[in-house]
C-alpha cells in the first residue's frame, strides 16, 4: 500500500515537473492583461470607440468649407451645339472642361456645433464603455484565479488527509503484526487509505479543470500551459462590518463606469434634441465655383493673302455727287486652326460667388417628426440611466450580503476546524492507546478533512466577495 501511495504521489509531482519548463507562470494582473487583449467584447468596445472618434472628427469638419473640382472629356457626332460659341454645327468635336465648387455653412440653428457636442459625449460614453468591459472581463478573470488558488488548497487539504491515513496505516500495521490489534483495523485502515487516495485524485482533476477554465478564459492557444502566483492575502472582516451598501452605492455612482455612460447618453440624446430642433431655423450658407471648356470646333480664322480681282460692283450707296458707289472684289485666302486649350480655358472662364439662405417652411413634417424621435430618444436614454441605477444597486446590496454571510461562514468555519483539530488529536491518541475504535477515529479525521475544505471554500468565497465590494468602490483589483 505504500508503494501504491508513493507511485500516485510521484506521478503527480512528475505532472508538474515534466511541464515546468513550459509552463507559463502568471499573475492575476498578468492574466487580467492577457484577457483584456484577446477578449473580443473588449475589441468590439475599441471598435465602437474608434467609430465614435471618427464620428467626431466628421461632425468637426462640418465646420470647414466643401470644395468639389469637376472635369469631362468626350466626342460629339451630328448635329450639336459647340460649348465654346452655342452654334449648332454637324460635325465631330472633341470637348472636355473643368469646373469646381466650394460651399461653407453660416449659420443653420447650431446644429453643427450642437453635432459636434454630441459627438463628443458619445465618444466620452463608448469611453467609458470599453471601461466598463475592462471591468467585466477583470472580475471574471478575478472568480477564476481564485478558484484555482481554492483548488490549490483542497488538493493541499486532500494530501493532508491522504498522509494522516497513510502514517495510521504504518502504525496501524506494525501493531496487528505485534498481535496488538486485530487484522479488521488494518483493513479498515487500508480501505480509508483508497478512499483518500480517490479523494486526491479528484481533487487534482478539479485542480486542473480550474486552470483549464482560466486558459479558456484568457483565450490562450491550446498547446500554452499555465500555472498562477499564490499571493499572501490577508482576511480583513473589519471593513465589511463598518460600511453598509448605500456608503458602497453612493460611491460607485460616481465612480462605475457604466453609470458615467448612462448620464453621458442622457446629455448626448438632450443634445440630440437639439440638433433637430436646429432644422426648424433659417440657414444661411455661403458658395462659389468656376468653370471653363475646351472644343476643337472653335477655329482661329486668318487672312493668309488678299489680292484685287479688277472688277467693280456698284452697290446700292451713292456718294455725296449722286454717283453709284462700287465695291472691289478681292481674291482672298483664309487659314484655321484650333484655338489652344489654354487660351480657350482663359477665354471660356466663368467665376461665381453666392449667399444661399433657406428658409424651412413645410417639408413634410419631417423636422417635426425627427424632434419627436429626439425626444423618445431622451426617454430612453433617462429609462436606461435609471436601469442601470436599479441594477448596480442591486448588484452592491447582493455583493454586501454576499459577502457579510461569507464573513460569518469563514468566522464559524475557523472555529469548526479549531474545535475539530482538538478533537482529530485526542481520538487519534486514543485510538493509537486502543481505548477508541476505527470508525471514531474515521469520523474524527473525515469531520476534520470537511471542516478544513469548508473554511477554504469560505476564505475565498469572502475573499472574492469582498473585492468585488472594493472594486464597487473604485479600488484595484489586487490579492
Amino acid at each position: 500500500m505504500k508503494t501504491k501511495i508513493g507511485l500516485i504521489t510521484t506521478l503527480i509531482l512528475l505532472s508538474f515537473v515534466s511541464v515546468g519548463q513550459e509552463k507559463r507562470i502568471l499573475s492575476l494582473q498578468e492574466c487580467i492583461e492577457i484577457a483584456v487583449e484577446n477578449n473580443l467584447t473588449v475589441q468590439r468596445s475599441e471598435l465602437n470607440l474608434q467609430g465614435a472618434d471618427i464620428n467626431l472628427l466628421q461632425a468637426q469638419a462640418q465646420r470647414i468649407p466643401t470644395v468639389n473640382l469637376n472635369g469631362n472629356y468626350g466626342f460629339n457626332w451630328g448635329r450639336g451645339i459647340d460649348p465654346t460659341t452655342n452654334q449648332f454645327i454637324d460635325q465631330r468635336i472633341n470637348f472636355n472642361g473643368v469646373s469646381g465648387s466650394t460651399s461653407m455653412p453660416l449659420l443653420g440653428g447650431l446644429q453643427v456645433t450642437n453635432s459636434i457636442k454630441q459627438s463628443k459625449l458619445d465618444r466620452e460614453a463608448s469611453k467609458f464603455d470599453l471601461e466598463r468591459s475592462i471591468n467585466d472581463i477583470s472580475l471574471n478573470i478575478s472568480l477564476f484565479y481564485l478558484s484555482v488558488i481554492l483548488n490549490k488548497e483542497l488538493l493541499d487539504n486532500a494530501n493532508f488527509q491522504l498522509e494522516s491515513s497513510q502514517q495510521q496505516y504504518e502504525r496501524t500495521k506494525v501493531l496487528v503484526e505485534s498481535g496488538a490489534l486485530p487484522l479488521a483495523n488494518e483493513l479498515q485502515l487500508q480501505s480509508q487509505v483508497a478512499s483518500n487516495e480517490v479523494a486526491l485524485i479528484n481533487a487534482q482533476n478539479n485542480l486542473d479543470l480550474s486552470v483549464l477554465s482560466l486558459k479558456q478564459a484568457l483565450l490562450l492557444p491550446p498547446g500554452q500551459d499555465i500555472d498562477i502566483v499564490i499571493p499572501e492575502m490577508e482576511v480583513d472582516q473589519s471593513e465589511i462590518e463598518t460600511s453598509s451598501v448605500m456608503d458602497v452605492y453612493n460611491v460607485a455612482l460616481d465612480n462605475q463606469p457604466e453609470m458615467k455612460s448612462a448620464d453621458l447618453r442622457v446629455k448626448s440624446a438632450e443634445v440630440g434634441l437639439d440638433v433637430s430642433k436646429g432644422a426648424m431655423y433659417p440657414s444661411l450658407s455661403v458658395s462659389g465655383g468656376f468653370s471653363t471648356n475646351y472644343s476643337d470646333a472653335f477655329q482661329d480664322i486668318s487672312v493668309v493673302s488678299a489680292s484685287p480681282t479688277g472688277q467693280l460692283n456698284p452697290t446700292q450707296l451713292v456718294d455725296n455727287n449722286g454717283d453709284p458707289i462700287f465695291e472691289q472684289e478681292f481674291d482672298v485666302q483664309l487659314e484655321s486652326e484650333t484655338v489652344p486649350l489654354s487660351t480657350q480655358y482663359d477665354n471660356n472662364l466663368s467665376k461665381r460667388l453666392s449667399l444661399n439662405l433657406n428658409v424651412p417652411i413645410f417639408n413634410g413634417f419631417r423636422t417635426r417628426s425627427d424632434i419627436q424621435r429626439s425626444k423618445i430618444a431622451v426617454q430612453q436614454a433617462e429609462i436606461n440611466k435609471t436601469e442601470q441605477q436599479n441594477i448596480l444597486y442591486q448588484t452592491i446590496e447582493s455583493a454586501y450580503r454576499n459577502a457579510l454571510a461569507a464573513s460569518k461562514t469563514y468566522t464559524a468555519s475557523q472555529r469548526q476546524v479549531t474545535s475539530l483539530e482538538e478533537t482529530y488529536r485526542a481520538v487519534e491518541n486514543q485510538y493509537n492507546n486502543g481505548a477508541a475504535n476505527f470508525t471514531d477515529y474515521q469520523v474524527a479525521l473525515n469531520n476534520l478533512y470537511q471542516a478544513r475544505t469548508d473554511l477554504s471554500r469560505a476564505k475565498f468565497d469572502f475573499i472574492f466577495r469582498k473585492k468585488v465590494l472594493e472594486f464597487y468602490q473604485g479600488k484595484p483589483l489586487t490579492f
